[in-house]
């Protein structure tokens, strides 16, 4: 389900990792997230905390990822901001500990 504020706006992503997978986005195009003023940033957090009550109500996740890709360096290959809501459900990975430490080969598991 889509929403929008003044500031930003909120879709489906175009190519879901799990059930749910939404992206929050400025509507000032901006590549960004740190050029985001204080207010796109509250729009954008706004937003987040909407569509997880709808992704609870709608697929019932077990957790959630929230992240922002910034550069290229990072993998960001759409040059305008956008902070993806990913649904995580159990046994959807074999052992999730490390969470989005993952996108660095062999850093997500570690001894604490």
């Amino acid at each position: 389900m889509s929403l929008d504020n003044e500031l930003a706006y909120s879709a489906r992503d175009s190519y879901p990792v799990s059930p749910g997978h939404t992206v929050v986005i400025p509507k000032r195009h901006v590549a960004s997230f740190f050029d985001l003023t204080p207010g796109e940033v509250n729009a954008c957090m706004e937003l987040i905390t909407e569509q997880r009550k709808l992704l609870d109500e709608e697929f019932n996740p077990d957790g959630y990822n929230i992240g922002v890709n910034i550069g290229p360096a990072a993998g960001q290959s759409v040059l305008h901001v956008h902070i993806h809501i990913i649904p995580r459900y159990k046994g959807d990975v074999e052992n999730p500990q490390g969470g989005v430490r993952h996108v660095i080969p062999g850093k997500g598991h570690y001894q604490r």
